[in-house]
């Protein structure tokens, strides 16, 4: 199943769904310290690990982190492939002093911004998306 790839019809049909919870992004130095099956994404740099899990699993394993985040995911089934998406509502967001994390993941993109932006953030991206 292919993704689409037009960006009138990604922008019009994205329909931001907001997921519950608080989010942070970790280092984390020994993967065996974690479980995986709650981690929400992962990505390996050169300085370690960096680990998208809930709030509340860090603050139980004592991990450091200075950013919490709210997570909203796009529902449209986007093509990697696609252009534009990413560029069009962020600057969306920027034009409002949103900064946001975006994953592209296989099925969507989502957005991880911070936890006190984060109705504010649904207003934005549902009135983008329903003028496109």
């Amino acid at each position: 199943m292919t993704g689409e790839t037009n960006l009138s019809i990604l922008l019009r049909s994205m329909k931001p769904q907001l997921n519950e919870g608080e989010y942070v992004f970790c280092i984390v130095t020994d993967s065996n310290q974690i479980d995986f099956n709650q981690v929400i994404g992962s990505f390996k740099e050169q300085e370690g690990l960096t680990v998208i899990i809930p709030k509340s699993l860090a603050d139980g394993l004592n991990l450091s982190y200075s950013y919490v985040a709210s997570w909203i995911t796009l529902t449209v089934h986007s093509s990697l492939e696609a252009v534009g998406l990413t560029a069009a509502f962020a600057k969306a967001l920027a034009d409002e002093g949103i900064s946001c994390n975006v994953i592209a993941a296989f099925y969507h993109d989502h957005i991880f911004i911070g936890s006190t932006d984060k109705e504010r953030t649904m207003t934005v991206l549902e009135r983008f998306s329903n003028r496109n």
